[in-house]
């Protein structure tokens, strides 16, 4: 077996993806700090907008993502921003619950 020289850890086919790459990675980044800000009360609308964020590079990562190794990535950030986006919505909201 030849060793994987080309592309980067996440390309499982041997070639380079670096937007799908960098998509996974800001997808997990904005996964985790909504994720964390989500389990403080006065931090909702970091929570909040960075969850949903998260969710739309993790939907757009989704659809031109190419191997599984990125999809695994995508779909843990999507989770993480998924909760974090819900949880600061229940917090609070986008906007700080004017209105």
């Amino acid at each position: 077996m030849r060793p994987n020289t080309a592309g980067s850890f996440l390309a499982t086919d041997g070639k380079s993806h670096p937007v799908q790459d960098t998509l996974t990675v800001v997808t997990l980044v904005l996964g985790i700090v909504s994720f964390t800000t989500a389990m403080f009360d006065n931090l909702h609308l970091v929570s909040s907008w960075t969850g949903l964020v998260g969710i739309l590079t993790g939907a757009y990562g989704q659809w031109i993502s190419e191997t599984t190794r990125e999809r695994l990535g995508l779909i843990v950030g999507l989770g993480a921003s998924g909760v974090g986006f819900y949880l600061g919505m229940a917090h609070g909201g986008l906007f700080g619950g004017i209105g």
